[in-house]
Order: structure tokens, then C-alpha cells, then sequence
């Protein structure tokens, strides 16, 4: 259990422990849920988005976009660097 306190401003500061538990980093929301006993809920806010939005995110700097077809071209030997 953690134990928090509160500010004079009525603030409250999140342990890295309770962060890396709930899997925020900064800039992240969460979400508290008040319960009809007087409890609170806290999660992590779902992060929302397209399936689109991954395309191209391993690409780096100055690597061109592979193709489908490109890929389908590329043989077993390649995968482990041996061109």
C-alpha cells in the first residue's frame, strides 16, 4: 500500500513505483473512477487511435519505405543480414 499526502493546494504526488505500475509516463492522463463507498479507482487512460497510426514507426531516418511486394521479394537468407 501507498500512502500519499496532500498538499495545501489539495495536490497529490504519484510514486515512479505507482507510475511504472499503472504503465503512465509524462504527458499521460489518468483516470480516477469515485466509488459510492468512498473509494477511488486510478488507471491509466486508454491511449486511443487508428490501427493506421503505427505505419511507419520503425522507419528510421533516411530509410526508404519497403513495400508489400518489396517484402514478399525479400528470401529467408536476408532476414539475418546476409545480403
Amino acid at each position: 500500500m501507498t500512502t500519499l499526502t496532500i498538499t495545501t493546494k489539495g495536490q497529490v504526488t504519484l510514486r515512479k513505483d505507482v507510475l511504472a505500475h499503472l504503465g503512465l509516463r509524462p504527458g499521460d492522463k489518468l483516470v480516477i473512477d469515485k466509488l459510492p463507498d468512498g473509494r477511488i479507482t486510478a488507471s491509466a487512460e486508454r491511449r486511443k487511435g487508428k490501427i493506421s497510426d503505427v505505419f511507419g514507426m520503425l522507419k528510421q531516418d533516411g530509410q526508404r519505405t519497403v513495400s508489400i511486394e518489396e517484402m514478399g521479394l525479400i528470401g529467408p537468407e536476408n532476414w539475418e543480414g546476409k545480403r
